[in-house]
């Protein structure tokens, strides 16, 4: 590989909407290369697995499944990586293979004749699958957009494609929890179909590539669902929450509920336990921890930070325990999906920062519910940003919140049969909330500083109830 196809591959990376190392300085270590997909055809296909640093010192490892042609593809202009010179000196062109309807065929033929199909394994992959799969390797593909972390694409008419693009080694918890649910016939998430993983016989790391479900095609995002009723709200200037048309909190309630039966379900195939004093005080280290990380980057947070600290002692003074199991762990409003049959949950990777180990590792289910309810403050929030909503806009989004907010949460504990009512709860819930907020901050700060406003304001908030 020459230096001027390392730079044009670093540069594409950093392009990426996917790429978690952007506006830092990114050093290629490494490329594995899996054998051919495609070998005696064009495009020549396969799966490259390319190993980043950064400032931070971090190593990141993406999978970037490259299709190379000998001439120059004017339809996959937008996808080109670069130019690269092959073994036998030929100068090929490097496309990002999923941006390519004949690559993409390459990449899920082995799906292909589900528990019939001859042979597993190929190009380096082996492709397991919970049943026979309808698919074909020339099936019509389409390439969805809102995806950030990964790379996602529609097959056929009733199967989606989910390829992993930050890879580490092991299971990867998307897969984990798709498959242990759909063994009880989880009505909270699509059914899980198949994967993709690395050959054990050709890389000593193993790797979770991709991932098959069925395509919820009826499916409306609920971010964007819930942002429409605040739209709504704010176009009817006489009116309250719960008396205009698109009114969100019946679909409050019914997702709290469906997120109640998701925990229900993980806890009858995943692991559970208990916390006590030691593992709460454990918890409060890291959201402290976490908390401090964030004043370093956002200094703004230092004034609020002892009032959040004193948020954080409530729980270490929980004396009963705590149940704990695998939850989903970046639960938001852009993770559900309104179908004509109910809410579905999606993305349970957890967030993307944090190592593989803290993402699938035990937690209370309030860490998701206080996610939710975040969510719902932002939802309102980014139709018109605090710092630009005029008093009555503002007092329209805080009514649109607090409704939705107390919704989701009877749902959520009617359905779960327990009562939101203990100070032990209202401790934990209010930490995680906390803890989300601050993220989101430090998110915002980085990423999309026009909205760090929302953030700061509900820290404002949660620290002055930390202060009373």
């Amino acid at each position: 590989m020459t230096e001027r196809f390392e730079a044009s591959l670093v540069d594409y990376l950093s392009r990426q909407r996917w790429y978690a190392g952007k506006g830092a300085t990114s050093t290629l270590e490494q490329v594995e290369r899996f054998p051919w997909l495609s070998a005696g055809e064009e495009p020549r296909v396969r799966v490259e697995l390319v190993t980043v640093s950064g400032d931070d010192g971090r190593r990141l490892v993406y999978q970037v499944p490259l299709a190379y042609y000998e001439t120059e593809q004017p339809e996959l202009e937008h996808a080109l990586v670069g130019l690269f010179e092959a073994e036998d000196d030929r100068q090929l062109l490097a496309y990002d293979a999923l941006h390519d309807r004949l690559a993409i065929g390459a990449l899920v033929r082995g799906f292909v004749g589900g528990e019939d199909r001859p042979e597993p394994r190929s190009g380096g992959l082996c492709h397991r699958t919970t049943g026979a799969v309808e698919l074909q390797s020339d099936s019509p593909s389409v390439l969805l957009t809102a995806e950030q972390s990964n790379t996602s694409l529609i097959l056929g008419d009733d199967l989606l494609l989910k390829v992993f693009r930050k890879v580490e080694p092991g299971h990867n918890p998307d897969i984990e929890v798709h498959a242990a649910l759909s063994q009880v016939g989880s009505d909270a998430v699509a059914p899980l179909r198949g994967w993709i993983e690395t050959d054990p016989e050709v890389t000593r790391h193993g790797y979770d590539l991709a991932m098959l479900q069925d395509y919820l095609r009826s499916g409306t995002d609920g971010w964007e669902y819930a942002r429409a009723s605040v739209r709504d709200l704010l176009a009817e200037g006489d009116l309250h929450a719960d008396e205009v048309g698109g009114d969100f909190a019946a679909e409050s309630e019914r997702l709290g509920a469906t997120v109640a039966h998701l925990h229900r379900d993980l806890t009858e195939v995943l692991p559970t336990a208990h916390w006590g004093e030691h593992e709460l005080v454990q918890l409060v280290t890291r959201l402290r921890q976490r908390l401090a990380e964030a004043v370093g980057q956002l200094p703004a947070l230092s004034d609020q930070a002892a009032a959040l600290g004193t948020a954080y002692d409530e729980v270490a003074a929980i004396r009963n325990p705590v149940v704990v199991q695998r939850v989903h762990g970046d639960l938001h409003l852009g993770q559900t999906l309104r179908t004509v049959d109910g809410w579905r949950i999606i993305d349970f990777e957890g967030e993307p920062a944090k190592p593989l180990a803290e993402r699938t590792a035990l937690d209370s289910p309030l860490r998701d519910v206080a996610g939710m309810l975040r969510s719902f403050d932002y939802a309102a929030q980014s139709v018109v940003v605090p710092e630009v909503a005029d008093h009555q806009q503002a007092h329209r989004m805080s009514e649109w919140t607090e409704r939705n907010r107390a919704a989701f949460t009877t749902g959520y504990v009617s359905a779960a049969g327990h009562s939101a009512e203990s100070a032990a709860i209202a401790a934990l819930l209010n930490a995680y909330e906390i803890d989300k907020a601050v993220y989101e901050a430090v998110y915002e700060k980085h990423n999309r500083p026009s909205w760090l406003p929302i953030p700061m304001a509900a820290i404002a908030r949660l620290a002055a109830v930390g202060r009373s």
